[in-house]
């Protein structure tokens, strides 16, 4: 599991706040949810466990004013091929 300090040990989860989460060079963010690490993504892998139901949350620190006006939200969930 992920390992963060604001969360029991055995709850996945992944905060950018430490600077481990590895960032695009558009900027972007990607993350990579499943039972195993995708080789060479292991910084923005958040484990699940199969046959498990799962969710995700986001929490923003300080949004600015395309939060509030919604003008921005944040990316639909896309599945993704490790080639």
């Amino acid at each position: 599991m992920a390992a963060n300090d604001s969360v029991p040990p055995d709850s996945p989860a992944l905060s950018s706040l430490p600077g481990t989460v590895e960032t695009n060079a558009d900027g972007t963010t990607d993350l990579w949810f499943g039972p195993t690490a995708p080789a060479g993504r292991e910084a923005n892998w958040i484990q699940t466990v199969p046959g498990k139901a799962w969710f995700a949350m986001l929490r923003l620190y300080g949004p600015l004013e395309p939060w509030f006006d919604k003008t921005w939200r944040p990316g639909e969930f896309e599945p993704a091929h490790q080639v």
